[in-house]
């Protein structure tokens, strides 16, 4: 110790003389029983904090350990995009990544069990225990040829296109049907090429039989002369003649919004879906906001009828105006329905025109 820096002599005497008196023997012995004296009556207490001390020290470095040596190790991401689902669990595992698997139906059968995307991407750094996201190929959503006969040529039409929506390569595509007179309903699949069972390991084409309906059914023409726009529609709903509607204002003496005239008589029979003409007189002005006329749509022409459906929307909710049979081409429908809404022919379910009531 410097004593230089004691202001004065006699300071520094009394320093010296302080540590001279502390560490004699005789001092030194009676101060270590005190110490001693002091631990002997509080034991307990400073055993205690010793303890707690000693937890607390080997918590921090347990911590420390786990936090800084432990940490979970950098792995790379490993490519695995066109492996099988096998060879590519073993790869993951070895970096010790785990799998979390999504499936998904391909155009190709070669495709089954192998892996289409993973995300996180090859090359990304992750820690080791990071779940991969791995989308597998369950193959093709058909491996055979159904069974069609029996069923409607349209419903399974309309099946098969929904099957392979956004599919650049559709495993099955129906060819030109072929039409016979036959008893069933009209529509109804008699005969498939190939058969039912066939493997589908390419895109295949499918021959129908379709039937027209029976050869020679007739029907009576029904007379609808004077019907208001609401009855022809009733009329129009469960016929089997098909009525081709022209429109005109109302002349003198006839009532608007009826149909003034057709061609045939109410009692002459023709065959199903013959056509025929009607006259529809509209009116000079509009009722309650309702407007007359005439829908038409050019379609294809359909080798039997097809269930057709109008309906008119307004402010986003659609009403029906009625449903029936027709074999296509000009298609002409009357109507009474608000001014602004929008007319929509639906065929089979499927929207093929639209028409702004104005």
């Amino acid at each position: 110790m410097d004593f230089n820096n004691f202001e004065s002599t006699e300071q520094k005497k009394n320093l010296k003389e302080r540590l001279r008196l502390f560490f004699k023997k005789e001092n030194l012995k009676k101060r270590c029983n005190e110490i001693l004296d002091v631990l002997e009556r509080h034991w307990k207490v400073f055993f205690g904090v010793t303890a707690v001390a000693v937890i607390f020290m080997f918590l921090i470095c347990w911590i420390v350990f786990f936090v800084t040596v432990r940490r979970p190790e950098q792995v790379m991401v490993p490519n695995i995009v066109g492996k099988e689902l096998a060879s590519a669990l073993l790869e993951m595992q070895a970096k010790e990544l785990y799998p979390k698997i999504q499936l998904r139906y391909t155009d190709s059968p070669d495709d089954a069990g192998k892996i289409l995307a993973q995300n996180p991407a090859a090359g990304a750094i992750v820690k080791a225990g990071r779940r991969i996201t791995l989308t597998v190929s369950r193959g093709v959503i058909l491996d055979h040829v159904e069974n069609y006969v029996g069923q409607n040529f349209d419903e399974v039409k309309i099946n098969l296109e929904t099957m392979f929506t956004g599919s650049a390569r559709p495993l099955i595509v129906l060819e030109e049907p072929s039409f016979k007179a036959d008893e069933s309903p009209s529509g109804t699949i008699l005969a498939q090429n190939p058969p039912e069972g066939t493997v589908i390991s390419e895109p295949v084409s499918v021959k129908l039989i379709v039937s027209r309906g029976p050869a020679y059914e007739s029907t009576r023409i029904p007379s609808i002369v004077g019907m208001n726009v609401s009855q022809v529609l009733s009329v129009m709903s469960t016929s089997k003649v098909i009525f081709d509607f022209t429109a005109r204002p109302a002349a003198n003496g006839e009532t608007g919004g009826t149909v003034v005239s057709q061609e045939s008589s109410g009692a002459e029979f023709v065959q199903n879906y013959t056509r025929t003409g009607a006259v529809l007189a509209l009116p000079k002005k509009s009722a309650d906001g309702n407007v007359t006329g005439v829908f038409t749509a050019n379609l294809n022409a359909y080798p039997y009828p097809v269930d057709m459906r109008l309906e008119y929307s307004l402010n986003g909710a659609r009403m029906p105006v009625v449903s029936f049979r027709h074999t296509g081409q000009t298609v002409t429908v009357p109507y009474f329905v608000p001014k602004g809404s929008e007319l929509i022919l639906s065929v089979a379910g499927k929207i093929v025109a639209r028409q702004m009531v104005e």
